[in-house]
This record gives structure tokens, sequence and C-alpha cells, in this order.
């Protein structure tokens, strides 16, 4: 499954459209206003931040897809390809 890659520039627009202040918008990723904050300046975000992103962003089927592909990592029964990134 391939995953969106969301830029510090794309997350600083949506959180604009969205009227949240840096704390508001990272608090329910757990991440710090400082570390959003860096993030939105071109760092680098980290894989299981940008699977979060892919959940709360992407539409339904995305999420759902996400939520399978994870639970065959815990079921080995069900096996499903590991994730890939999407360049933007």
């Amino acid at each position: 499954m391939k995953l969106k890659t969301y830029t510090g520039e794309e997350i600083r627009a949506l959180r604009r459209t969205l009227s949240l202040n840096q704390s508001e918008f990272w608090a329910p990723f757990q991440i710090t206003q400082s570390g959003g904050s860096r993030y939105e300046s071109g760092r680098e975000i980290p894989g299981p931040v940008q699977v979060l992103l892919n959940i709360a962003f992407g539409t339904d089927a995305k999420a759902a897809s996400i939520f399978d592909e994870l639970r065959a990592h815990v079921n080995p029964k069900k096996k499903g390809k590991a994730f890939q990134s999407e360049a933007t």
C-alpha cells in the first residue's frame, strides 16, 4: 500500500485551513507544538506520524486499508504488502 507523504508546507496549509494553531493541530497526534513547528518548517516527518496523518486526513477507504494492513501484521495468517511512501 502506498501512503501519501505529507510535506511540512502541506500540513501548514491544512492547519491554517482548519483555523488551528500548532498546539491545537498537533495535540491529537501526541506531537508538541515545537515538534510540529519543526515538521512544518521542513524537517522530515517520521513514518509513524505520516501514517497518522494519512488516517486523519485521507479518505475513509485509505484509513480502512491502513487498519487492515496493521491488523495483518498482528495476525500473520493475513498477509499484506509493506507500507511504501508515495512522493507528492
